[in-house]
């Protein structure tokens, strides 16, 4: 049975869908001013992960995230490099986009942006005016935390331990806590609205979209840790003010900090690394194998040798699949007398391994029983006591948590490491041509490179 950490209860619990087979999941999605960084990186594959999971599992999943497309942050940076506002989110926007592509963060159906969504936003503001949580002043629409007795209870953490935190400055707020659902605004981009012309709150433009789109309640709530509050405490009193249901979700799921060598990732320690940086050094495999290597909750520690380590543990993996591929092409014997031992031993292996993932997606642990595996396998493999009916199973089996991390461990034809190995040979043997002034050999070498839309530039 599967077990999720619930933030709210600080317990795993069952976990039991609003709907049996149907499980809305919604994650809060990136502010668009600039490049996303690796610890966003961390957060989107373990949810990634965990979506596909729970798929494997037999569930049909629905995963929401938003967009926040309208902010300040976006504002301030637009106005520094003298670009239209909309014009900056859609770029970094579509850069996220690529970004996620990369690492394989694929199981997201909808990605919502906040400014197409202003009309849910009014809506849900108008709804919490009407039931006396919120106030206008000469600045803005507040939420009045006042009027919702059950602040705090996702941070478990008295009001007037959170307010010191807010950021809002207005002399007509109610309480120093109460948090803007629409800020009234001249400067553009803005929108016109019942209290005049602004743009929405930061926490308002999530829960107008999910309930839209999953309704006032639903199953999975995620996020980085640092969400809780004040966004995932804001978030709750608007929902359940709204609807006068609780819970809004059922399970409350946050990730763990990710550190670079010890130390809080800033631009102001020259230790920020953007996932594009990232991405310059290392395959996006070797980082999602990097982040499968630690629990979700946990907080995760970057550094090079972390990265090493984790690119030394897929190259394990991909020399099993690779004799294994062998062995399969091979005139070895279809069955032989070790299969019922084997099959056990894969029976085994897989109980184990789903029971790790079952106990709250804990892949570290999933991880060391799958290279208990391997080493089991690969000494049948060099013992030459195994059947091409157990390899056949072994395969498939490897292919279903392939799925499941979102990992090739089984690569079409050469693996990119060995094209680039292959490029570099090609370019030395080719320098050594023109040494002797071969030219018809090395103009050879180029033009099929060029048939294969490989350019190569003598410089």
């Amino acid at each position: 049975m599967l077990k999720i950490y619930n933030t709210m209860t600080r317990k795993k619990e069952a976990f039991k869908p609003i709907h049996e087979k149907l499980v809305k999941l919604f994650v809060c999605g990136p502010t668009v001013y600039d490049d996303s960084h690796i610890g966003h990186a961390r957060t989107y594959i373990s949810f990634d992960i965990i979506a596909r999971y729970l798929k494997y599992k037999g569930f049909s999943v629905f995963y929401l995230q938003n967009i926040t497309d309208i902010d300040d942050k976006i504002i301030k940076r637009a106005e520094e490099l003298a670009v239209q506002p909309i014009d900056l989110a859609r770029k970094f926007e579509n850069r996220y986009l690529e970004d996620m592509s990369t690492l394989g963060v694929e199981n997201v159906n909808f990605y919502a942006r906040a400014t197409e969504h202003i009309p849910e936003i009014i809506s849900q503001i108008k709804t919490l005016l009407d039931k006396g949580f919120a106030y206008e002043t000469e600045n803005g629409v507040y939420f009045d935390e006042s009027q919702f007795s059950d602040f705090g209870k996702l941070s478990r953490r008295k009001i007037e331990e959170l307010n010191v935190h807010r950021v809002e400055k207005d002399d007509n707020k109610k309480n120093p806590g109460d948090f803007a659902l629409w800020k009234k605004k001249d400067n553009k981009p803005n929108w016109d609205s019942p209290w005049g012309i602004g743009r929405p709150g930061w926490h308002i433009e999530d829960t107008s979209i999910t309930e839209e789109y999953l309704g006032v309640k639903y199953d999975i709530h995620g996020g980085g840790l640092d969400l809780i509050f004040p966004h995932h405490e804001a978030e709750i009193a608007q929902m359940e003010s709204v609807s006068g249901v609780k819970p809004m979700v059922r399970y409350w799921m946050h990730t763990g900090f990710l550190n670079v060598q010890g130390e809080k990732m800033s631009k102001s320690l020259g230790n920020f690394i953007t996932i594009r940086d990232l991405l310059e050094d290392y395959s996006p495999e070797v980082f999602r194998f990097f982040v499968l290597s630690t629990h979700y909750r946990s907080p995760i520690d970057f550094s090079k040798s972390a990265l090493e380590q984790s690119k030394n543990s897929l190259q394990r993996i991909y020399k099993l699949t690779e004799n294994i591929e062998v062995l399969i092409d091979s005139e070895i014997q279809e069955y032989n007398d070790n299969d019922r031992d084997y099959t056990n031993k894969l029976t085994d292996f897989e109980n184990k391994f789903l029971d790790a993932l079952d106990n709250d997606f804990n892949t570290p642990d999933a991880l060391s029983i799958f290279f208990n595996f391997i080493r089991e396998m690969n000494k049948g493999i060099q013992s030459e006591n195994i059947s091409k009916t157990i390899l056949m199973n072994i395969s498939c089996l490897l292919k279903d948590i392939e799925a499941i991390f979102g990992l090739k461990f089984f690569k079409e034809g050469i693996r990119e490491d060995k094209i680039k190995e292959l490029l570099e040979l090609l370019v030395e043997v080719r320098e050594i041509l023109r040494e002797r002034k071969d030219w018809e050999l090395t103009d050879l070498i180029r033009s099929k490179l060029k048939e294969i839309d490989i350019n190569l530039e003598d410089k």
